[in-house]
């Protein structure tokens, strides 16, 4: 990596080292109005994290983000970054790389000339700049596009050139608000990975933020789960799907099905079946408990007690939609190969697997 000077000491108490610190956001509170976007927000990072906050429209998640960059103040709490209290600093000493949704480049600048031009600011010399803006373009494979302008790059390319803008200054901290939502489904998902194989690689420490749960749960180490201005759950991406702490993050993160159930010694009875449950879950008595799709077998059976209302094909899988005697709604997860074989009508019986569920009291 080609090295920059170190610049003096901001107030940030950067270093220009691009390596991962330490971000440390402690009860922050932010009000718009009557509105409480964040309500004592707590959330430490560990140096070179990868960290994705995941919620619906309103949860606080972009304010997070605004405030750690110093785009928005907090009405009370602090932001430290590598051990320092940074709440004060303004957003040009906090040292700290932005990529947003609008890939923002500058139009009259070629690739090239947008990735130096933090450095330019910085006053670094040509031939350093030149170099390390030459780095970058490798880095996010678009060494070939350096001369080329905004209107002649794709909407992918142009995020990447944007990528590569941030983290030419090596900044401390990086922040991903929305990088990949005006992007086509495939381009996404390609440069999701290379968002990872490019953090993994310089190692800084990373915030991104999405309302795509795919998204979180394929980039994070961790992903955090807010509602109304907190974190409902902060957890690494499998953990998050298969021990979900609340039904609200169950309900949110991937396709779950509610289903009454009795609770009795850590154990529930539902669909004829028991059922080990998470920490956490209601204690006994009538309950609902929330089962995965792929939680749940099913076999062909003329005296099943579950009819088949519509086999889905989702190519790599499928998912089978049907409803019980009682009228619950069932949602299972099948082999792609076997979709085929379900008709609507066909009557299945559905069997729960022994994987921890969570149960909430009922309503």
């Amino acid at each position: 990596m080609v090295p920059l000077p170190t610049p003096a000491t901001n107030n940030a108490g950067s270093t220009g080292s691009g390596q991962g610190v330490t971000v440390t956001l402690s009860d922050l509170r932010r009000a718009y109005g009557p509105v409480l976007a964040l309500d004592g927000l707590t959330l430490d990072i560990a140096p070179g994290e990868f960290v994705a906050l995941l919620g619906p429209s309103g949860c606080g998640k972009t304010t997070a983000l605004r405030v750690l960059a110093g785009l928005e103040d907090a009405d009370s709490g602090r932001v430290e970054v590598g051990g320092k209290d940074i709440t004060s600093v303004p957003t040009s000493a906090r040292d700290m790389g932005m990529v947003f949704q609008a890939y923002s480049l500058f139009p009259h600048m070629t690739a090239r000339q947008n990735v130096e031009f933090g450095l330019q600011l910085r006053r670094i010399p040509a031939a350093r700049r030149h170099a390390r803006a030459a780095e970058m373009l490798d880095l996010v494979g678009l060494s070939d596009e350096a001369e080329r302008y905004a209107h002649q790059l794709s909407g992918g390319q142009q995020q990447r050139v944007a990528l590569a803008r941030a983290l030419a200054i090596e900044p401390q901290v990086l922040l991903l608000d929305e990088p990949l939502s005006a992007l086509d489904a495939k381009v996404r998902v390609q440069l999701r990975a290379e968002i990872r194989r490019i953090q993994l690689e310089v190692g800084t420490t990373t915030l991104f933020v999405t309302h795509d749960q795919e998204e979180a749960l394929a980039v994070a180490d961790r992903v955090g789960v807010m509602r109304a201005g907190n974190l409902e759950q902060l957890a690494a991406p499998q953990d998050l799907y298969s021990r979900p702490a609340t039904a609200f993050v169950a309900d949110f993160v991937g396709l779950t099905n509610r289903l009454p159930a009795l609770v009795e010694g850590g154990r529930a009875q539902v669909l004829g079946t028991s059922v080990p449950l998470l920490p956490g879950s209601a204690q006994s008595g009538t309950a609902t408990v929330l089962i995965r799709p792929e939680s749940i077998a099913v076999t062909s059976d003329p005296a099943g007690r579950a009819t088949v209302v519509t086999a889905s094909f989702l190519g790599s899988t499928g998912l089978l939609h049907t409803v019980t005697e009682s009228g619950e709604t069932v949602v299972a997860q099948i082999d792609n190969d076997a979709v085929a074989t379900f008709n609507p009508g066909d009557k299945v019986t559905l069997i729960p697997r022994p994987n921890p569920a969570l149960a909430v009291a009922a309503e």
